[in-house]
């Protein structure tokens, strides 16, 4: 009864970026991240036999309640107008095309205004049961782990072919922290690809010290300013010149876990009685080998 979860844009931006642009339809526009999109969930099928699964996208990739907290929030990704996520020209066209061949499909897409894919992806991951593999290149969601509930990441940092299965003890191995409090490690850490500076002065070495010592935020503070033995006193100096950012980062790193879910059947779709729109769209863009081994997987 296994619950996938994909992360769809982190897939299109590695089929983007990991299949030949030189890919394209009859009518010349480009479709390596449609194929490299479908090629990479028709073997994911294959290799986990999901009995569930959703295409989770974004309502918004700048929530305005984490923007309004910390206006630099991911601010690093916004165009030189400041409008929009900075995409690649050849990437943008095809997302449409991609979307409207999953509904064909008949694979559930979600997204929820105001709340990035990953929050979906949270939400599901606890209201439903396991086991769950979230499937992406976001080191973000290792704070979903769950071993009791099953709830794995599969890591495509490497690609597919040699991704990594992350459960507690893989974030023990790869951070030397415990495995339940990757989002401590981070918030102290600090993210650049989403504009988190982290607390001033404190890189993955004190953060890994930090979250081997205190469970939260609270307790950290509370630690620093009692000048609690694990602290070396310039750590924890930084530690409470970070109050004012560690107000806010919690929001900010944790991913929310009660978005407003739509109500949809998220069972992996059965085979439709007629092909032909899947097919016309197949044709149309050139998506050859990619559609037929999408369809396989499904056992259509």
């Amino acid at each position: 009864m296994t619950l996938m979860l994909l992360d769809s844009a982190s897939l299109w931006y590695r089929a983007y970026y990991g299949m030949p642009d030189t890919l394209l339809a009859p009518d010349g526009t480009p479709v390596n991240a449609i194929r490299g999109y479908l090629d990479m969930t028709a073997r994911l099928i294959g290799m986990y036999s999901p009995t569930r699964m959703v295409a989770c996208i974004e309502g918004d990739w700048r929530p305005s309640w984490r923007v309004d907290l910390f206006p630099d929030y991911k601010a690093n990704r916004l165009e030189e107008d400041g409008e929009g996520e900075e995409e690649p020209d050849l990437l943008t066209p095809q997302i449409p095309i991609l979307l409207d061949l999953l509904d064909e499909f008949g694979i559930p897409m979600v997204g929820v205004d105001d709340y990035e894919a990953d929050d979906v992806m949270a939400t599901f991951a606890v209201k439903e049961p396991g086991p769950t593999r979230i499937v992406t290149g976001d080191r973000d969601l290792f704070q979903l782990v769950d071993d009791k509930r099953d709830v794995k990441v599969v890591y495509l940092a490497k690609g597919l072919s040699q991704h990594d299965l992350v459960d507690k003890a893989w974030i023990t191995r790869k951070y030397a922290i415990p495995g339940d409090r990757y989002a401590l490690f981070a918030i102290f850490r600090g993210d650049p690809s989403d504009g988190l500076p982290g607390v001033r002065g404190i890189g993955e070495k004190g953060a890994a010290l930090i979250a081997n010592h205190f469970a939260d935020v609270d307790e950290t503070l509370q630690a620093a300013r009692d000048q609690h033995p694990a602290l070396k006193p310039a750590l924890a100096k930084k530690i409470i010149e970070g109050a004012d950012y560690l107000k806010i980062a919690p929001t900010l790193v944790h991913c929310a876990k009660d978005v407003a879910l739509p109500r949809l059947d998220i069972a992996m779709p059965k085979a439709p009685k007629d092909l032909s729109k899947i097919y016309s769209i197949k044709n149309q863009y050139g998506l050859g080998a990619s559609v037929d081994r999408l369809i396989t997987a499904l056992k259509w």
